[in-house]
């Protein structure tokens, strides 16, 4: 990673243009597909706006733009003197890509296009004031997540893995990519670890034994915490209504403030 760009400097134009009127800047990312990056980015939106703040959330996941789904927001971008009003649904002010394809459309594109949309969306989207602004970015350490970095500056990366080492060895590249580019705060969730059987109250480890916050002090960044499995997150997540809206008594609900508590510090 060494010749890695820096990111930009707050005396440059078109930083202070995108994160004016905007406070904290938190990107929730992976080294690997698959892991419920995106489900933590929603949740984590949505339970700092249930602690009061107001809150923007960017889908910068082009090839697979799922915030949409589920949130359950609905229709067609609006726009205003080439500036993009973005969606709001229950308190959450949203943009995603997929508001703006037709259902089912791939994005055939190349880096260089998806890093070019990127910038668009985050340069025209009018987002008001904002306490806190959450960008879901696509997994892997590639142009996209590269060109967010340099245009936010974001103070708090968290990095989105499972209990399984093959997860755990992206994680780490995840880790050493933020580091590189010198984000201040960087911390680790570890998604699916473990579920609580609701008969027996036994929890069953069906991805292997956490190991987070012993990783996360070897690799000296910090532990975000677990999210264990729910059998109803799936479901939840396909009707576009986060966990912590509606089940914000369930375990994965409480592990996710629990998460928003630590990035809203």
């Amino acid at each position: 990673m060494s010749g890695t760009p820096e990111p930009k400097k707050a005396q440059d134009l078109t930083f202070r243009s995108i994160v004016d009127g905007v406070g904290r800047r938190i990107v929730v990312f992976s080294g690997k597909g698959g892991v419920g990056k995106t489900t933590v980015a929603v949740n984590l939106a949505y339970a700092l706006v249930k602690r009061g703040r107001r809150v923007g959330l960017l889908d910068a996941d082009v090839t697979g733009p799922n915030v949409v789904q589920m949130t359950g927001a609905t229709g067609a971008l609006r726009g205003t003197d080439k500036r993009i009003v973005p969606h709001e649904r229950l308190g959450l002010k949203l943009v995603s890509l997929a508001s703006m394809l037709p259902a089912g459309a791939p994005v055939i594109w190349r880096g260089p296009m998806r890093s070019k949309v990127i910038e668009q969306l985050l340069e025209t989207t009018e987002w008001g004031d904002l306490d806190a602004l959450v960008v879901d970015l696509p997994p892997g350490t590639g142009d996209e997540v590269l060109t967010v970095v340099q245009r936010i500056a974001p103070q708090v990366a968290v990095v989105v893995t499972t209990p399984q080492e093959v997860s755990w060895i992206d994680a780490r590249r995840a880790v050493s990519f933020a580091k590189e580019l010198k984000i201040a705060r960087i911390g680790i969730v570890e998604n699916m670890s473990g579920f609580v059987c609701p008969h027996c109250g036994e929890r069953i480890h069906l991805f292997g034994e956490g190991k987070g916050e012993d990783e996360s002090r070897r690799l000296d960044v910090e532990w975000f915490g677990a999210i264990p499995l729910d059998p109803g997150a799936p479901a939840a997540g396909d009707a576009g209504r986060p966990l912590v809206l509606d089940h914000p008594e369930s375990a994965v609900a409480e592990a996710l403030s629990h998460l928003a508590q630590q990035v809203d510090g």
